[in-house]
């Protein structure tokens, strides 16, 4: 008997997605809330599987981390918290050298105005191509080749500084 799709907030979290001819497995799914507020659905893909940050950043092949919305976002706001992972402690020593390279983040989104509730933004790492952010299935600019571009992304919601400890969790397997 085929296990019953995962739905969280209305929103069907796919087990097992497609990357780049690879097969992903679902690592955890949760909500982002904002004070009271659901903002949208997050999943984390791998095609191993790993439950904490090192081991998820350590896996080799292609990953996925799927956003869907659950409210409407200035696109302005979604490269601001990119722009903001620059900043934070992942930026000490070697990561540094990245920050050429994330500060195109912010023109990642100029062709897009806003995300409305119920459409999906996924950052991607695919071996041999690079972090490719795709808004309503079309790529946001040119992909970023370095691996680390994606665990600094990546960091945003699983890394020590994650914004919200919750969805963390979730997105590591971990159950409540």
């Amino acid at each position: 008997m085929a296990a019953k799709p995962l739905e969280i907030s209305g929103v069907q979290v796919d087990d097992p997605v497609s990357l780049h001819g690879a097969t992903l497995q679902l690592i955890g799914a949760g909500i982002r809330f904002k004070t009271v507020f659901k903002v949208y659905v997050a999943a984390l893909y791998a095609d191993q599987k790993a439950v904490t940050p090192e081991g998820i950043y350590a896996v080799p092949g292609p990953k996925r981390l799927a956003i869907t919305l659950l409210r409407d976002i200035d696109s302005d706001e979604i490269a601001k918290t990119f722009a903001k992972a620059i900043n934070g402690p992942a930026f000490k020593g070697e990561a540094a050298r990245l920050i050429p390279e994330l500060s195109k983040i912010e023109r990642t989104f100029e062709g897009t105005r806003k995300l409305l509730a119920g459409e999906t933004m996924t950052i991607d790492w695919v071996p041999g191509t690079g972090t490719v952010i795709t808004v309503k299935g079309q790529a946001q600019g040119a992909p970023f080749n370095d691996v680390e571009v994606f665990n600094v992304l990546l960091g945003i919601w699983i890394g020590p500084s994650a914004a919200d400890w919750k969805l963390r969790d979730a997105l590591l397997g971990k159950m409540p």
